[in-house]
C-alpha cells in the first residue's frame, strides 16, 4: 500500500517536490525509521533531513512524535519547526 508523503516549507524546497506516494520498505515501523530511510534516498533528502530531531510530523493530520508507529498511515506530513506571533 502506498503512503502519501507531504513536505512543507524548507523541507519541500530542499527535497524539490511538494509530495509523493511511496511504498515503504519492510522494517520501516516508526516515524524515526521513516526519517532515516528518507535520508538514504538521495542528497536532496539528506540535506532536508540532516537534523531529523527538528522535523515535525503529522500522520493522517495528527501531530505525532518520532516514536509513533506508522502502520496504516495514509498520509504523513513532514515540516520544519514553526514560529508565529
Amino acid at each position: 500500500m502506498a503512503t502519501k508523503l507531504i513536505y512543507f516549507a524548507w523541507v519541500r524546497e530542499r527535497i524539490g517536490k511538494p509530495e509523493e506516494d511511496v511504498e515503504l520498505p519492510a522494517g520501516i515501523e516508526t516515524v524515526a525509521d521513516l526519517l532515516r530511510w528518507l535520508k538514504s534516498r538521495g542528497e536532496e533528502y539528506e540535506n532536508a533531513l540532516q537534523y531529523p530531531d527538528v522535523i515535525r510530523v503529522a500522520i493522517n493530520q495528527e501531530h505525532v512524535g518520532h516514536r509513533e508507529k506508522i502502520a496504516g498511515a495514509r498520509e504523513i506530513a513532514l515540516f520544519p519547526p514553526m514560529t508565529g506571533g
